[in-house]
């Protein structure tokens, strides 16, 4: 999933989405495969955009 394809309405709240990033964490044991690093930057982009409302401005 890339940033753009985020829809507006279809964004989870930032505690759904913080709660998978720290799952992600505790079960790769803090050191991320290069897979595991891509969801979580995916994971990231998804929280700031929950935190902001959802709110996504266009470039």
């Amino acid at each position: 999933m890339s940033p753009d394809s985020v829809t507006p309405g279809s964004v989870r709240s930032a505690a759904e989405v913080n709660e998978e990033i720290r799952a992600l964490w505790r079960r790769t044991g803090g050191t991320l495969s290069a897979e595991e690093r891509a969801e979580y930057e995916l994971l990231v982009v998804e929280w700031a955009i929950a935190i902001r409302g959802g709110v996504v401005k266009a470039a």
